[in-house]
């Protein structure tokens, strides 16, 4: 019985230590959390993908100059489809005014994500992060997950889960005047 114990204990313990170290791979998240949090702004990651449905890749830097929403979301993700008209009305928003929605399938297939991009008739580019290494290295947690770039390229605003129009208004609208 002692014995039974002493290994309940030491399962615990090292499962314990295993959660302490799986929240530390989130470094990615947490600091740029850290970052917002103390006022600072935090580059983006460079991330270079392939085009979802095209051909070629694209650069997130190469949107430098706008307001970018980057917004990291999979097909099989239910927030992702209850965020969706959200998304395509600030992109309709932000067009004319010198921004745009950056979509990221992230874990996801390529035939699911066109999918899903005809079924909503996105309107604004999307990206495949189909191994989700890039996602992993912007420090996303969970999808959909959303990164919001001034015009130099700096993270200004996080948003885990979905966006609403609020958080758009509050966080958004200021940087496209």
């Amino acid at each position: 019985m002692r014995w039974l114990v002493i290994g309940v204990a030491a399962l615990l313990v090292g499962l314990l230590g295993y959660g302490v170290a799986q929240q530390g791979k989130r470094t990615g998240t947490s600091s740029i959390d850290a970052a917002l949090g103390q006022g600072r702004d935090d580059r983006a990651p460079a991330t270079s993908l392939p085009r979802l449905g095209e051909t070629g890749r694209a650069r997130v830097a190469a949107y430098q100059g706008k307001v970018v929403l980057v917004n990291f979301w999979a097909s099989w993700c239910k927030p992702c489809t209850s965020e969706m008209p959200a998304l395509q009305r600030l992109q309709r928003r932000m067009a004319p005014r010198g921004g745009t929605v950056l979509g990221i399938a992230s874990r996801d297939n390529s035939q699911d994500a066109m999918a899903f991009v005809r079924r909503f008739s996105v309107s604004y580019p999307n990206l495949r992060d189909g191994s989700g290494d890039v996602a992993e290295r912007w420090g996303v947690f969970k999808q959909p997950e959303s990164f919001l770039l001034d015009r130099s390229g700096r993270i200004v605003a996080h948003r885990i889960g979905a966006v609403d129009p609020s958080w758009l208004r509050t966080h958004v609208d200021p940087l496209l005047t």
